[in-house]
């Protein structure tokens, strides 16, 4: 005989007559956020510290089930959205799967409007989870590299569809939801793992709801916190130069614009990384640390690397970034390959 208790967090505590109890999950949803941070004491041995939120380890695979999550719910709760209601999303893959992983325990039909540029393996990831994958033609770009262009014509391809569904647009881009989910959980995470200490808090930027909400959360628990923005190398807006490389490899960031959610007064600086950097970093954070993660990973880590060898940051400081999600969302590259 069990008694099924609903304990907090979704979770359901079973106690059996011998007093002996377990945790069981409700659903997907429960796995979103609490990811672990992990040392890169391997990859780099000092002065100074690497710490990275283990973000592909949601049950998405990345970072975006935590503002899926949250967009949603948010959407649900002012009405925007009616329960088992139609849902698009315009994506670069990692929140078409986010959206994809909480849409289908919700109940929601999911359509998603993503460039033939990003990688297939995103497409099929949402696919398989129940989502229809509209690939809109590159008009600019390459495979596996998505410009700005390219984003513009998915846009558009988006907001006919919802016309044309009827259906719930999230708008990742211009969504506060977005930032309320790093606010609320990512930083919050940071700082109690850390034991409260962080000296340095360093992301790539794509809709910028991580960066954001992130760095507002830690740099109100810490004043003396600095801030960084990775951005690809000849495509840093943020920085405020010209785009001179509209096409790199950072998927789903790095697009040649400011986005609407970005925060200037949360940032303290920019680094810029090279494809080749991102691509040593991501062999690195495997080879070292027994971790495949994608690109965005890859630069957000050769760049923690960077300011703690520039004299940017205190010699001794612990630098935190993410882990955006797994290499399997990826296609090799030649760079790679070769």
């Amino acid at each position: 005989m069990m008694a099924a208790i609903n304990g907090a967090n979704g979770v359901n505590r079973g106690i059996s007559e011998n007093g002996v109890t377990n945790e069981i999950k409700a659903s997907a949803l429960d796995l979103i956020g609490e990811t672990p941070i992990v040392a890169l004491d391997r990859l780099y041995t000092g002065p100074g510290r690497i710490l990275a939120k283990c973000e592909f380890m949601n049950p998405g695979a990345s970072i975006k089930c935590r503002s899926s999550l949250y967009m949603i719910r948010k959407a649900l709760e002012n009405g925007q959205l009616k329960p088992g209601g139609p849902v698009l999303e315009v994506t670069s893959g990692n929140q078409g799967c986010g959206l994809a992983v909480v849409c289908a325990v919700l109940g929601h039909p999911l359509t998603l409007a993503m460039s033939e540029g990003n990688s297939a393996q995103r497409a099929i990831h949402m696919e398989a989870l129940g989502a229809k994958c509209v690939r809109v033609p590159q008009v600019e770009g390459t495979y596996g590299k998505v410009t700005f262009a390219d984003v513009m014509e998915v846009i558009a391809e988006g907001t006919r569809l919802v016309d044309e569904l009827g259906a719930y647009y999230v708008n990742q881009l211009c969504n506060e939801a977005n930032v309320e989910a790093h606010y609320e959980t990512t930083g919050p995470e940071i700082w109690r793992q850390t034991g409260h200490h962080v000296d340095v808090f360093v992301a790539t930027v794509g809709t910028a709801g991580t960066f954001t909400g992130t760095s507002k959360y830690l740099k109100e628990m810490n004043p003396n916190l600095l801030s960084f923005v990775v951005e690809p190398d000849g495509s840093e807006p943020i920085k405020g130069k010209e785009i001179t490389k509209p096409l790199h490899l950072l998927q789903g960031s790095g697009y040649g614009c400011v986005p609407n959610l970005f925060e200037f007064e949360y940032m303290d600086g920019t680094v810029s990384i090279t494809d080749e950097e991102a691509i040593k970093y991501k062999k690195l954070i495997g080879e070292k640390e027994g971790l495949y993660v994608g690109y965005t990973s890859g630069a957000n880590v050769a760049a923690a690397v960077h300011l703690l060898q520039s004299g940017k940051v205190p010699k001794d400081a612990w630098v935190v970034t993410t882990l955006n999600d797994t290499g399997l969302k990826y296609s090799p590259v030649p760079e790679e390959t070769a």
